[in-house]
């Protein structure tokens, strides 16, 4: 079975207090840390054409390095709403709503353009 938000959020807790690293956990340095990560993922893929993008999705090697960017940015994001109080499920489940409204489906299905 897979852990669940809450299961990841207690682990990367224990990790960061085993550490003491808490101290250095505030709003701007985790929201630094979020984009940072992305922006690592991001430098993989620049330059890159479609096949040769879909060439790093299948190469094993390739999809670890994507993977590590991934799991940085997932950490950052469980720890900022971890210890900041923010529901990552609650807040899906809203924002999801929220946008179901701004893109109805009539007007969004096959469509990148914002309203």
């Amino acid at each position: 079975m897979d852990p669940t938000l809450d299961d990841l959020s207690r682990e990367v807790r224990s990790f960061c207090d085993e550490r003491d690293w808490g101290q250095f956990h505030t709003p701007k340095e985790l929201a630094i840390g979020m984009v940072t990560e992305a922006s690592e993922l991001l430098e993989l893929f620049r330059f890159q054409t479609d096949a040769q993008m879909r060439d790093m999705l299948d190469d094993p090697d390739e999809r670890v390095h994507i993977g590590d960017e991934l799991a940085d940015q997932l950490y950052f994001l469980l720890r900022f709403s971890d210890l900041y109080g923010f529901s990552l499920a609650d807040e899906l489940e809203r924002k999801l709503k929220k946008n179901a409204v701004k893109y109805p489906v009539e007007k969004a299905r096959g469509s990148n353009r914002k309203a």
